[in-house]
């Protein structure tokens, strides 16, 4: 489970030097946040798939998702289900 940084409050107190501490603490949570969803991202894309799903033709398969492996029967070939851009479609692997 990722661990999302904590920011402290500054309402009361917004003198120059507390709004420059504001700026940095914000700025630094950020990063740590981005950082955080960068990597829960890489960890969710680089999953391998689970299953290999079998089907006579890909088309059979109604809701594939982005990393599923199929073989397809009528083809005799594996096929993964790959996002390319904008577009996400079977892509032949052998």
């Amino acid at each position: 489970m990722a661990r999302y940084p904590f920011f402290n409050y500054y309402i009361n107190d917004l003198s120059d030097d507390n709004v420059l501490k504001l700026y940095n603490e914000m700025k630094n949570w950020g990063s740590i946040l981005v950082r955080e969803l960068d990597k829960r991202d890489l960890d969710v894309d680089t999953k391998p798939a689970n299953t290999v799903l079998t089907a006579t033709t890909v088309t059979q398969l109604s809701k594939p998702k982005k990393g599923d492996i199929a073989y397809s029967v009528s083809s005799g070939k594996f096929k993964g289900y790959v996002s390319l851009g904008a577009e996400t479609s079977w892509q032949n692997l052998n």
